[in-house]
């Protein structure tokens, strides 16, 4: 039986980070190290599958911005139409590990299994993680039941949904969670097993496409708090150019009156799309009749960051609410 063909593609982040010394953890330079150097550091790989490799980028996904997301996902659903390509595993540093992998859940039109990994330690520290991370990713890329699954994070022996999991720790190797409903699966020693597939649409059932765009929308992201003062944001952000605005809310969908009066006022002139999520990190964002009146929108129970991602590529279909509502709901 022939070995499947996994490309690796490489973007940086700790996986790819060197310490001044082996004992250091915490103090490094992020997205240093190219694929091949990695690779070397985990023996076995070339038994699991024929890998190839790609240097995307090397930067600390801190640095992550829009055009390095097209580019990311074009050259996915690119690789992804090739018979030679049966899965696809990509090196990204943790701080926006999910916002990639939500977008590319999203836009990338495939049921063949793509996977993120990264590390919570430089390559070079005694405790590093990242060769263990990528020897997992490249087995469950190559793993029959890993299709139809959308995009997902393998990292510290679990295996989640793109759409569910958020780094919760910021120092932690267990930093992944998905809070709302736990992960799909985990690997030991080579073997995979999932106990749940994601119920969202994704992947080849996403009606999002990157294919044209040059550019995404602007969308923004605001945070409520005691004596709020973003209204001086909210106002910056749309002289930038912001289409939308997604309100990282208190509890489960408050906002300071300070904002929200103005919020409601260019919802009103139709000046930008607003969407709640919450600060809290799980749970779901209920809205109320007045609310829906005013023109919000809920991103139930995806994260700010998510349903900022969301937001702009429902922007690139249409600027009406309730059209941009009924994503939420189905994404």
């Amino acid at each position: 039986m022939s070995k499947p063909n996994i490309i690796i593609l490489a973007t940086g982040g700790t996986v790819a980070a060197k310490a001044s010394d082996e004992s250091t953890s915490t103090d490094y330079k992020a997205g240093v190290l190219s694929i091949s150097s990695l690779l070397k550091a985990v023996p076995g790989l070339d038994g699991i599958a024929k890998l190839s490799t790609e240097q995307i980028a090397n930067i600390d996904s801190s640095n992550m911005s829009d055009e390095l997301w097209l580019k990311l996902a074009k050259r996915v659903n690119s690789l992804a139409k090739s018979p030679k390509v049966d899965g696809i595993v990509i090196t990204h540093g943790t701080d926006t590990m999910e916002e990639t992998a939500y977008f590319l859940n999203l836009v990338s039109h495939t049921n063949k299994a793509i996977v993120l990994t990264g590390a919570m330690r430089p390559a070079s520290a005694i405790s590093a993680d990242g060769a263990k991370n990528l020897y997992n990713a490249v087995y469950l890329a190559a793993d029959e039941q890993a299709r139809n699954k959308g995009v997902m994070i393998a990292i510290n022996d679990k295996i989640y949904a793109a759409r569910d999991v958020s780094k919760t720790h910021t120092l932690n190797i267990d930093a992944f969670k998905a809070q709302n409903s736990g992960e799909i699966g985990y690997i030991i020693d080579g073997k995979v097993f999932f106990s749940h597939d994601p119920v969202k649409l994704h992947t080849v059932n996403s009606v999002f496409c990157v294919r044209g765009l040059k550019k995404l929308p602007k969308v923004d992201i605001v945070y409520s708090y005691a004596n709020d003062g973003s209204k001086v944001a909210i106002d910056a952000f749309l002289k930038a150019g912001a289409k939308g605005i997604v309100v990282a809310t208190s509890g489960a969908g408050s906002i300071h009156e300070n904002s929200k009066n103005h919020l409601i006022k260019l919802l009103k002139a139709k000046k930008l799309v607003v969407v709640k999520s919450s600060r809290v990190g799980a749970g779901l964002v209920p809205l109320g009749k007045e609310d829906e009146e005013q023109g919000f929108i809920s991103a139930n129970d995806l994260n700010p960051q998510k349903a900022r991602v969301l937001l702009m590529l429902a922007l690139t279909k249409t600027q009406e609410g309730k059209e941009i509502s009924k994503y939420f709901e189905l994404y």
